[in-house]
């Protein structure tokens, strides 16, 4: 393979990238890493010479990082989001006249039904 052609191979892999992140499907970027992997050590094997072409990919690579950080910052806060909620169904935390933080305790039903 040639290298132009490996940095064609690279620019449009890291499209379908991009495309994947601002749609969601966070499922596809799995099987684009390992491809990612290998164009990058093919490219390698040419040695790195700087080249405009060079620096669109490193420029489309950060701006995909930072689009996949932003995801993750998401999908943590969402993680959060429901685990507070999770707690709140639980219980409930409040204050006495005198500021003793007080919890209450809320009675879910049993999802086991019992008959006779």
């Amino acid at each position: 393979m040639t290298k132009p052609k490996i940095i064609s191979q690279l620019d449009d892999l890291l499209e379908q990238e991009r495309n994947a992140l601002f749609q969601g499907e966070l499922d596809k970027l799995v099987g684009l890493i390992e491809k990612k992997r290998q164009l990058i050590e093919a490219l390698n094997a040419f040695g790195v010479s700087k080249t405009d072409e060079l620096d669109l990919l490193k420029g489309k690579a950060a701006r995909n990082q930072e689009l996949l950080d932003s995801a993750l910052k998401g999908i943590k806060s969402v993680s959060t989001r429901l685990a507070t909620l999770q707690k709140v169904r639980q219980s409930l935390d409040t204050y006495d006249a005198k500021g003793r933080k007080q919890t209450i305790q809320a009675e879910l039903p049993n999802k086991l039904e019992k008959r006779a």
